[in-house]
């Protein structure tokens, strides 16, 4: 099942699931919002109203996270681009949830950062919560996978040693098309993952370049926190962000911005100045 978080004429946000990219069929009789299919562990297409697909304005598919955990120098690559050491214990920080915006809305380029960055990610989102989970049992755990640009201020970020603030900016969490049940990803760590700008590609890697998988950040995140129904896990960037680029490629207004994760879609979001 592909869940989604869509509005028709009246603006109201609900909870659908997208069949075949072209029907989004209504759970907002059952449920109220996309976390409360989430904490359900629905994964097989409903029946109810159906809309098109032209009809609807979709959201990001998890607009109230918990939590947005996010994984850094996740990959070997990037962690050399960016000069730093291979981590042997998974570097965490958190995008905040006034960050996420969904498909086809604006990246909104910040007056107090001159150095706005991009990074591809693969995300997934906890269904089953949990305190200590054995690496074993991640399965157990993951209701599906989405898609994450995680976009940066670089300045804001290196003028401290705490990433959170530089990558929580409203609008830089964007999110979506769907969250893909995990039925539907035989292999997670094995997609295609790419990011263009204006059909230029600018990152092209795959999931199985992963440092640390879902198992071990399961694992890992578990034995400090309880994980929640609904928190996403953002896994990382691959190589190739405008930080690394000589000269370095900031993001612009007037940019178009997509991330393509195999089986889960492509993420599309414009850039504008505030």
């Amino acid at each position: 099942m592909r869940l989604v978080s869509f509005s028709l004429q009246d603006g109201i946000v609900r909870p659908g699931a997208l069949i075949d990219e072209r029907t989004v069929v209504d759970l907002a009789a059952i449920y109220s919002d996309p976390l409360g299919v989430v904490r359900a562990g629905l994964s097989k297409n409903p029946e109810g109203p159906k809309h098109s697909i032209a009809s609807v304005r979709l959201h990001a598919p998890l607009p109230n996270p918990p939590r947005v955990f996010a994984i850094g120098l996740n990959y070997r690559d990037h962690a050399k681009e960016s000069g730093q050491p291979v981590p042997t214990t998974p570097v965490v920080f958190f995008k905040l949830t006034t960050a996420i915006v969904g498909p086809g809305e604006p990246i909104v380029l910040p007056k107090n950062s001159t150095q706005p960055d991009y990074e591809a990610e693969f995300a997934f989102v906890i269904g089953k919560g949990g305190y200590r989970i054995p690496a074993s049992a991640w399965r157990d755990h993951v209701y599906g996978y989405t898609i994450v640009d995680d976009v940066s201020a670089r300045d804001v970020q290196f003028a401290t040693s705490q990433w959170s603030m530089s990558k929580s900016f409203p609008t830089f969490c964007p999110m979506g098309p769907a969250i893909v049940s995990a039925d539907e990803i035989a292999d997670p760590h094995a997609l295609a993952i790419r990011l263009s700008i204006d059909g230029e590609v600018m990152q092209n890697s795959s999931t199985k370049e992963l440092v640390f998988g879902i198992p071990e950040l399961i694992e890992y995140l578990s034995s400090i926190t309880p994980l929640l129904p609904g928190d996403v896990v953002s896994t990382g960037t691959p190589p190739g962000v405008g930080l690394a680029r000589k000269p370095p490629r900031w993001l612009k207004a007037g940019d178009t911005v997509t991330v393509t994760v195999e089986g889960l879609g492509s993420l599309t979001n414009p850039v504008v100045a505030e």
